[in-house]
């Protein structure tokens, strides 16, 4: 699966990734743009977009995304509170659609669905 991380993932995280195609927001050179800008541009290389942005779902509508996105619940972004979550991470990768948001992490939130309207 071809995935993008957001710029609030460190890249340590590609490593634990296995057996996926891994691209980040910086390596595209989309560092610092906005959600809604970023969202478009992902549109053309990624099948599902990780990232710690637990806002995203509320502010774009994630249903008329071609891809899915799965949002980390962590207490940081850092590697020590990250590691663990990694089995939630794959499992949530092989879950999610289109269209649709996978929560992992801390809060124990593991749905999938639609933003509201």
């Amino acid at each position: 699966m071809r995935v993008l991380l957001d710029e609030n993932l460190p890249h340590d995280l590609i490593a634990a990734l296995v057996a996926h195609s891994i691209s980040t927001v910086q390596g595209l050179g989309w560092a610092g743009a906005k959600n809604g800008d970023l969202l478009k541009r992902a549109s053309g290389v990624t099948e599902a977009f990780v990232t710690m942005d637990g806002k995203l779902e509320y502010q774009h509508d994630i249903s008329v995304l071609p891809f899915g996105v799965v949002v980390v619940d962590a207490p940081s972004n850092r590697m020590p509170d990250l590691r663990p979550l990694v089995p939630e991470i794959l499992a949530a990768l092989e879950r999610v659609r289109r269209g649709k948001v996978e929560h992992v992490g801390r809060s124990g939130k593991r749905r999938n669905h639609l933003k509201k309207t």
